[in-house]
């Protein structure tokens, strides 16, 4: 028997079957921080690996500018390759169930990134070395193309009327937990051993760490249930054939303004972190171990942005908080290559810092904004392609164009750049509404 629309949007924030009250947040929250925690590390040491070594470990034979590029250019392949994960993914994800999905995403990820530490470099396998490097980097993008969506909807889909904001909190904080965990593992492993020693092998030991992280995410996953909406979809029998085609045909508008609304939070992410990273120890000459000490100080801000803005996003909506964040990143993008010439380490730290605070606020509503921007049958392909094709626009590019810019007019340029991000974004995000009174079975 089918009820109405409004009974069943009704009954969709209070799931039954499951353990009531706080027990079932701490269930949902765990399953879906940790997931994306464990995923964006294995991201993150990718990236922190292309800015220190992956140039001289696979592309030895290229000038200084030139390799650099070339690690980068491996870099911008996963976010490529997200798009592809986004469809593959969210087509099943909007069929089959949002926790299958999840653990193949896990998988698919955490194998990628383990067999990175296994590959032998330029001077083993000469040009099959980097070869290989762009197979996996592809395939880590595949994987994670899924995770964020999954993620994103198993906490929404579970949440209270009035708190969809903060169960999609826990999700939003795992990419300041993984990118934590990834520069410490470096800071630690340049602390314990010599520059020789960390080049020839020592770099390679964050990504073997993915084989016991998949473990431990797992096992997580698997103990959770589908989500309620969904479970209802499935028993009205209203899941769409093919989701991709259907948000392309129902839903192009919220796609495209929702992907450029995610640009300045990955343009102010990959700026901030991937690219000034390299800028500091290549350019400005401060020691690697000083800059990745300085990256995790600067990653408690962004921690601070996503929870501050993810939270309050419930009692004063999505859009203003997503707006406020484009808007203070406008402005920070002009300050943050001053501060960093300073060479000063608390003026770095304040210039990433407040780089980051300010990807925060933009990046925490929209675990709960995305989503609701579409419906149930489609959300998964929707919300997971409009934050990947973001990520293509504003994570890809942005230390390839900051690289090239920075070496033709100084590294005032790359902030002007990060203040353009800003500007698409908040332009976008103006022409989109307030989602936060939407039912999830609309």
């Amino acid at each position: 028997m089918h009820t109405d629309t409004t009974a069943a949007a009704e009954a969709a924030d209070e799931p039954t079957g499951e353990p009531a009250g706080g027990e079932r947040l701490r269930r949902v929250a765990v399953a879906s921080f940790i997931g994306t925690a464990i995923e964006f590390y294995d991201f993150y040491i990718y990236g922190t690996a292309a800015a220190l070594v992956l140039n001289t470990a696979f592309f030895p034979t290229l000038d200084p500018v030139n390799a650099t590029l070339a690690s980068f250019s491996t870099y911008a392949v996963a976010f490529a390759a997200r798009p592809l994960g986004s469809v593959v993914f969210g087509h099943f994800g909007d069929r089959v169930g949002r926790k299958s999905v999840l653990v193949a995403s896990l998988l698919l990820m955490g194998l990628s990134t383990a067999c990175v530490g296994l590959l032998p470099g330029y001077g083993t396998l000469g040009l099959w070395a980097p070869l290989l490097l762009i197979l996996l980097r592809f395939l880590q993008g595949i994987g994670l193309g899924g995770e964020w969506g999954g993620a994103a909807l198993l906490a929404v889909e579970h949440a209270p009327r009035g708190r969809r904001g903060l169960y999609a909190a826990f999700p939003q904080l795992g990419p300041s937990v993984g990118f934590f965990a990834a520069t410490g593992v470096f800071w630690l492993l340049s602390e314990a051993m010599s520059d020789a020693a960390f080049r020839s092998w020592g770099w390679r030991v964050p990504f073997l760490l993915s084989f016991l992280l998949v473990g431990v995410g797992l096992f997580v996953r698997l103990k959770i249930s589908e989500t309620p909406v969904f479970a209802r979809v499935l028993d009205a029998q209203e899941a769409s054939r093919v989701p991709v085609l259907d948000v392309l045909r129902r839903h192009p508008r919220q796609l495209l303004l929702g992907a450029g609304g995610m640009v300045i939070a990955y343009g102010l992410f990959y700026t901030a972190t991937t690219y000034c990273l390299s800028y500091a120890t290549g350019t400005l000459g401060i020691s690697r171990t000083t800059m990745l000490g300085l990256s995790l100080v600067a990653c408690l801000f962004l921690a601070a942005g996503t929870w501050l803005a993810a939270t309050r996003s419930d009692a004063w909506g999505r859009r203003k908080l997503v707006l406020g964040g484009s808007g203070l990143a406008l402005v920070w993008g002009l300050a943050l290559f001053p501060l960093l010439d300073t060479r000063q380490p608390v003026l770095i730290a304040l210039g990433i810092g407040g780089a980051l605070f300010c990807m925060g606020v933009v990046y925490g509503p929209m675990g709960a904004y995305l989503p609701e921007l579409f419906g149930a049958t489609v959300r998964y392909s929707g919300a997971s392609l409009a934050y990947n094709l973001g990520g293509v626009l504003g994570g890809a590019v942005a230390p390839l164009v900051a690289t090239r810019l920075q070496a033709a007019f100084g590294s005032a340029s790359v902030g002007w750049y990060v203040s353009a991000m800003a500007l698409v974004s908040l332009a976008c995000v103006l022409a989109l509404p307030e989602t936060r009174e939407r039912e999830l079975l609309g």
